[in-house]
């Protein structure tokens, strides 16, 4: 019979690349599980140190930690990758419109900020990194 190996909080962060009140935390939040030693420290296992890489990357993604639960419960459901469940899908295509939509304002702003730069100072334009048609460089 194999003995699973666990790993105490402290462990768990350092090799996870977080503190150990983010591992608390996400734990609070019903995303890690954690099993308690009998006296009472947590125990973390290997696989979790998987669910917390998840976890970080959807965050730096932008996506929120409630936004992450799909993507957390199709891991431990034996995924290989959070994303390949419906639930974890509709999260991912609803964040990419929020994308696009964040994009054509920022695009909208930026055209009313360049329309009143061009009426105030006629010879200012174009902005370093635009064409002279107005384009930026690097975008599509």
């Amino acid at each position: 019979m194999e003995v699973e190996e666990v790993m105490l909080i402290g462990e768990l962060a350092e090799r996870a690349g977080v503190s150990t009140r983010a591992l608390r935390h996400y734990e609070k939040q019903g995303l890690l599980p954690a099993r308690r030693a009998s006296n009472g420290y947590r125990e973390y296992r290997e696989e979790d140190l998987r669910l917390v890489a998840e976890i970080r990357a959807l965050l730096s993604a932008g996506f929120t930690l409630r936004d992450a639960r799909p993507f957390v419960d199709c891991l431990r459901a034996g995924h290989e990758v959070g994303a390949a469940c419906p639930e974890s899908v509709a999260v991912s295509r609803r964040k990419i419109a929020e994308i696009d939509a964040q994009i054509r304002d920022l695009i909208r702003r930026r055209a009313e900020i360049t329309d009143q730069l061009a009426r105030a100072c006629p010879g200012c334009l174009p902005i370093r990194g635009e064409t002279s048609s107005g384009h930026i460089e690097g975008t599509p």
